[in-house]
């Protein structure tokens, strides 16, 4: 009776036996998925990633590949292709192949400090101490504050006479903090992960919300202390949260320009601050060689594509 039933069901919606629902939706069915409705939602998304991202990541690459040049808007000129040339000309410039170590140092001192400072203020944040909530504003105002008035207080903290060469006395650099080539870039990456650290606090507090607190009483029970607490359930338990620091810190860090061109006056000294992208934006913008800019652009994607799966491969592997 009840296959009888389920026959009936079957053939009164013009579904033949033996045939999946599923299997009648048809081209149009098989484009939206089993959920439309949630493809629906998601479409404005992915066409706004296509035109913010994916048509001008393109862009740049088809201009890589040919002389390029600024016209009159309706000019007509003929750009042709020069292949590899754009690379060549970026790869055997000092000022471009310097940047790409500048950021690599400023990677090397920026992410390791956010991680270990966020997840550490998270977990101290996260625990039944008295002005929590006040902690927790203080450190995220920064990184909702516009730059140009931060960076204005650490000039006046970092400059020569500033407040803490005044407090170093004779101990202070000489020449000072941002205008000395080895101390610039590792004081910008201390600037980016202090005014940045708030927003990292709250994916580990979010992500410190998951952890059980039955593993801690478990813990404890047997004889672990905090810091063997730490170490052995909070970091396992956070590790997905790690990966996305990991990852957006570093994504966010290769994109660095505000900071350099603000704090040391467009990558000084003689490009010893000086990032990839500031870099592209004064050969590209400034001296009108979009071709040279985009060629930068694009050698940046593409090793920020293979550093963040080297850190995906390690940083995100389970035990």
């Amino acid at each position: 009776m009840t296959r009888l039933a389920s026959s009936r069901t079957r053939r009164r919606h013009g579904v033949r036996p033996g045939v999946r629902p599923g299997a009648r939706r048809g081209v149009v069915g098989r484009i939206l998925g089993e959920h439309p409705a949630s493809t629906a939602f998601v479409t404005p998304y992915v066409v706004f990633l296509a035109a913010v991202f994916a048509y001008p990541l393109g862009f740049a690459a088809y201009m890589s590949f040919h002389d390029y040049f600024f016209t009159a808007p309706g000019a007509i000129v003929e750009r042709p292709f020069v292949g590899l040339d754009n690379y060549v000309t970026v790869l055997s410039d000092p000022a471009v192949r310097r940047s790409f170590v500048n950021v690599a140092i400023f990677l090397v001192i920026n992410v390791p400090l956010t991680v270990v400072l966020a997840l550490g203020l998270a977990t101290a944040l996260n625990a039944a101490i008295r002005w929590r909530t006040f902690f927790r504003v203080s450190y995220y105002v920064p990184y909702v504050t516009a730059s140009v008035a931060v960076v204005g207080v650490w000039l006046f903290l970092f400059n020569s006479n500033g407040l803490v060469n005044s407090i170093l006395g004779p101990l202070a650099p000489d020449p000072s903090w941002l205008v000395n080539s080895a101390l610039a870039m590792p004081t910008i990456a201390v600037y980016v992960t202090w005014k940045q650290l708030g927003f990292f606090i709250l994916l580990y507090l979010a992500a410190l919300q998951n952890v059980s607190k039955d593993l801690y009483e478990a813990a404890s029970m047997d004889g672990a202390g905090r810091w063997k607490s730490f170490l052995n359930v909070t970091v396992p338990g956070v590790r997905p949260a790690t990966t996305l620091v990991v990852l957006l810190a570093t994504v966010t860090g290769a994109n660095l320009f505000t900071e350099p061109y603000l704090l040391t006056g467009g990558g000084g000294p003689d490009g010893a601050s000086a990032s990839p992208v500031l870099v592209m934006y004064q050969k590209g913008i400034e001296q009108g060689n979009p071709d040279i800019g985009s060629a930068i652009g694009v050698l940046l994607v593409i090793g920020v594509l293979i550093l963040a799966l080297v850190e995906r491969r390690f940083v995100g592997k389970e035990d």
